[in-house]
């Protein structure tokens, strides 16, 4: 076997890499659930190229730290083949997660997905090398495969639990992490031999070490722009509830006329029956019914929704849209544009000049319901303030 060193500064750039790329690919993504198809199709198709193009970048960096006695050399399309792999598998994940209804079992089956073409890029981009030859035996694969897949769950259950700064934050150490471990723990099982015939002087394919960083400086110079970009629209103040929501009616603003009734919501239509026998959810394949009384609230999850119910999350067929006009006789109020809310179950509400937020007691102790400007009103009315 060959002796085997690393370039401590590329290990680093490597690394540094793998953090902007999936800071990039899990922030683009943030809010994507709720964009028509085609929109989303073509968030998620950006996000797949950062994500899986950091994977591939990563590794690349990585290699051209690898310093063996003599030059190695990459075949070209075997490469382009192991980028596109990385690609590929990343998109599929998130077409998983924001094409299906999320839930634990989605999650996973994402990380899965994403952690098998991490170990696949891996693999197949080795195969690449010319000159000399990675050798791994049956156990290695399986214990890279085991890595991969666990710690890129990891990754994709933290981002995805809460669609939160701190959890994509969260998410892109441990995305970092991911791709960084699997690549280092391959290495440092993998052995090199020299192939028969070749040596210092053997001529290599077209896509030479000089070449190859070419190519990787290009993949690391996008993600370090996309990551700058994302970030600046990431970081800036949050001024998107401040903004008029485009789904609100036209409501008259607040004045100090504390003797004069707030005029009484304009009734609907008789043919808009409120859900008499609850609310509908789908589990294992059948339609059950969640009392109204139960639900302390109802989320957007694209053209679905999410029900809370005590501790439960439950997957209904209607739209935000739908689930207000049906239950708008029910006592739930339309909090913001992707919220409605039962007033029985506020445990408190925070006033944040012209928005607001809304907790809920033994419900989700981490969900907190943003009221919207155009909505603060009704609120405060349903709530008695």
């Amino acid at each position: 076997m060959l002796d085997v060193s690393h370039n401590p500064w590329l290990v680093l750039a490597s690394v540094a890499v793998a953090l902007m790329a999936g800071f990039t690919g899990l922030s683009l993504t943030r809010g994507a659930s709720r964009h028509p198809s085609q929109k989303r199709k073509l968030v998620v198709a950006m996000s797949a190229i950062a994500l899986g193009g950091g994977i591939w970048s990563m590794h690349f960096v990585a290699m051209l730290g690898l310093q063996l006695p003599f030059p190695f050399y990459y075949d070209a399309l075997i490469t382009l083949i192991s980028a596109l792999i990385a690609i590929l598998l990343a998109g599929l994940a998130l077409l998983v997660l924001h094409f299906r209804p999320r839930s634990r079992r989605s999650i996973l089956a994402a990380g899965a997905i994403l952690g098998i073409g991490i170990v696949l890029m891996h693999f197949v981009g080795m195969a690449g090398m010319q000159v000399c030859r990675p050798v791994n035996g049956v156990a290695d694969y399986l214990l890279s495969t085991v890595a991969a897949i666990a710690l890129a769950s990891l990754a994709i259950g933290v981002a995805y639990d809460q669609r939160s700064h701190r959890n994509i934050l969260a998410g892109t150490l441990c995305f970092g992490f991911a791709v960084a471990a699997v690549h280092y723990l391959a290495i440092w099982q993998t052995g090199f031999v020299l192939l028969a015939g070749s040596g210092p002087s053997a001529a290599g394919p077209a896509l030479s070490n000089q070449v190859l960083a070419m190519g990787v400086t290009v993949a690391a110079f996008l993600i370090c722009s996309a990551f700058l970009l994302t970030g600046v629209t990431f970081f800036e103040p949050p001024r998107a509830e401040a903004a008029p929501d485009p789904e609100a009616r036209p409501e008259a603003p607040e004045r100090p006329a504390p003797t004069a009734p707030a005029p009484a919501p304009p009734s609907r239509p008789r043919d808009e029956p409120v859900a008499a026998a609850g609310v509908p959810y789908e589990k294992d394949g059948q339609t059950q019914f969640v009392p109204r009384s139960e639900i302390a609230a109802i989320r957007a999850e694209g053209h679905y929704t999410v029900i809370y119910a005590g501790g439960r999350r439950l997957f209904c067929p209607w739209s935000i849209t739908e689930a207000d006009t049906r239950l708008s006789g029910a006592g739930f109020v339309r909090a913001h544009r992707s919220y409605l809310v039962n007033p029985v179950h506020v445990s408190s509400f925070t006033r944040n000049k012209d928005t607001g937020t809304l907790l809920f007691e033994g419900v989700d102790d981490r969900m907190k319901v943003p009221v919207s400007r155009s909505r603060i009103g009704a609120v405060r009315e349903a709530l008695g303030l």
